[in-house]
């Protein structure tokens, strides 16, 4: 799994990522098997589409769990260590292929800012809200 498959996955996958389905309205008792018997083979053709996630709102409630999660809104390192994933040079190197990031040397300062940016950009790109603040 590439570093910002699983970057992906710890944000798109947390509980707070999806607003709790609503519950089914209430049918009438004689009204019940029919109705479930008519709506169960048409039910996947009526899902409505998914909800884009609020990146910020997740990444917000992770960070107030761990007590600050440190400067994740623009750092790389502290948003990788937020998620509780891989931050050395060689997953940051391995993230910058992932999202195509070639920018001065790596590690530096300037690639990490520009590694924050893409990621932001990618995770909107792939049904993620981000606000514009996050992404550059």
């Amino acid at each position: 799994m590439s570093i910002f498959s699983a970057i992906m996955d710890k944000i798109f996958h947390h509980p707070s990522a999806r607003p709790a389905a609503p519950a089914p309205a209430a049918q009438p008792v004689a009204a019940q098997p029919q109705a479930q018997a008519a709506a169960a083979p048409v039910q996947p053709a009526q899902q409505a589409p998914a909800e884009p996630v609020d990146v910020e709102a997740v990444l917000t409630q992770m960070a107030s769990q761990k007590g600050g999660g440190g400067n994740w809104q623009t750092s790389i390192v502290d948003l990788l260590k937020l998620l509780d994933l891989d931050s050395s040079l060689d997953a940051r190197k391995q993230l910058a292929n992932d999202v195509n990031v070639h920018v001065a040397g790596d590690g530096t300062a300037e690639e990490n800012v520009a590694l924050h940016k893409a990621v932001m950009q990618k995770l909107a790109e792939n049904g993620g809200k981000v606000p514009d603040s996050l992404k550059g």
